[in-house]
């Protein structure tokens, strides 16, 4: 049994309770909160839910039936820094939706990782521009990744930026309409509405917390939808957009509703849901280039609307890297170095960033290109 298989690598301080048992032979977890001196793991393995009990240990490894994860000190309140600029590589990837195994192979043919998944991508700066959540089987497995990659970044001069999606906004809101079935049986089973295994007293929901809606780095902004033009046209700073967003981020606990400009950067025209971009006519070149000055960017890069592959569109002043991971099948990575932007294949291969044509070859064909 699988379940014979949960080991904690600290001292218990209660014993496992099990809840229901269901016919699925689920395993997901854990899903960790802060109790005061003690932290409460949830797990769910073979269908059955475990709680423990543990001391609150910084760092701390916990063992279990879905995998290991490693505890670190609470997420800041707000990470302040929103612009970086140094003599190093960059590389994004966007809307991992759960598919977390082939995450994983993109970024070993990469290099972003080694053989044994760690880091590897020396003092680069990775962002990834939202939309772990949703739709895939692996969401947990790759959130706790994420978590733990940042500190291995951190301690080899790097950077992680794991920006906010609208599914991210969505999850945490209780929006679960994109939701994998996994996930609707792990609510079930550990009796707990999804967006509570995210909550604020949670070490996953307070460090999704104090993730920004947006980065800068060497330049080139990221977001995961985009950014419209009514911002500059109201001088509204990178910063501004930050804050006012975070502070609007999960209704529930707002003490009134959203209004004036905090609601609208959670509508159509904010930062994670603004398509504007590939809609014919919305945004002139104009009004771009009004933009970029505004931020003081090179180029805009966002996730949100998928593409064949990653492309570049507005004579290169955006690039769109929502290369279609969700479906499962292939997904791509965007590389800068010394001011030239390529793609990286799911194969690993390298190839000059195109514009966007009439002519887009198809994701299959692109997955079979990438694997010759």
């Amino acid at each position: 049994m699988r379940q014979q298989l949960v080991l904690l690598s600290v001292i218990f301080l209660g014993v496992a309770s099990i809840s229901t048992v269901f016919s699925s032979e689920i395993s997901d977890g854990p899903y960790v909160f802060e109790k005061g001196k003690q932290r409460e793991v949830v797990w769910v393995c073979d269908g059955k839910k475990q709680v423990f009990k543990v001391d609150l240990i910084v760092p701390q490894t916990l063992n279990g039936c879905s995998g290991n994860v490693k505890l670190w000190s609470p997420a800041p309140s707000e990470d302040e820094q929103l612009e970086y600029a140094g003599e190093y590589r960059v590389a994004a990837a966007s809307d991992i939706h759960g598919q977390f195994d082939l995450f994983l192979q993109l970024l070993k043919n990469n290099n972003i990782l080694d053989k044994n998944d760690k880091w590897n991508f020396s003092n680069g700066h990775f962002v990834i521009t939202g939309d772990v959540f949703d739709r895939g089987p692996k969401v947990t497995e790759a959130l706790w990744f994420l978590y733990d990659l940042e500190k291995q970044a951190e301690r080899a001069g790097g950077k992680l930026h794991l920006l906010l999606g609208n599914h991210e906004v969505m999850t945490l809101n209780g929006d679960l309409r994109y939701l994998n079935e996994k996930y609707l049986e792990t609510a079930e089973i550990t009796n707990t509405a999804y967006e509570d295994l995210y909550a604020k007293n949670s070490v996953l929901g307070d460090w999704l917390r104090s993730r920004p809606v947006l980065v800068k780095v060497n330049g080139i902004l990221f977001a995961h939808g985009g950014f419209h033009p009514d911002l500059a046209e109201i001088e509204m700073s990178a910063k501004d957009v930050n804050d006012l967003f975070k502070q609007n981020l999960v209704e529930k606990e707002l003490a009134k509703p959203r209004y004036g400009m905090g609601q609208y950067l959670h509508k159509s025209k904010g930062p994670i849901w603004y398509r504007g971009y590939f809609r014919e006519d919305e945004i002139s070149s104009d009004e771009l280039n009004q933009l970029l000055n505004h931020f003081g960017a090179t180029h805009i890069v966002v996730g949100h609307t998928t593409q064949e592959a990653i492309k570049s569109v507005h004579d290169g002043r955006v690039i769109a890297i929502d290369a279609g991971m969700k479906y499962g099948s292939y997904g791509e990575l965007l590389l800068w170095d010394g001011g030239e932007f390529t793609r990286g294949t799911l194969a690993g291969k390298k190839f000059p960033l195109g514009k966007a044509t009439k002519a887009t070859k198809t994701r299959s064909n692109l997955a079979k290109e990438s694997a010759n």
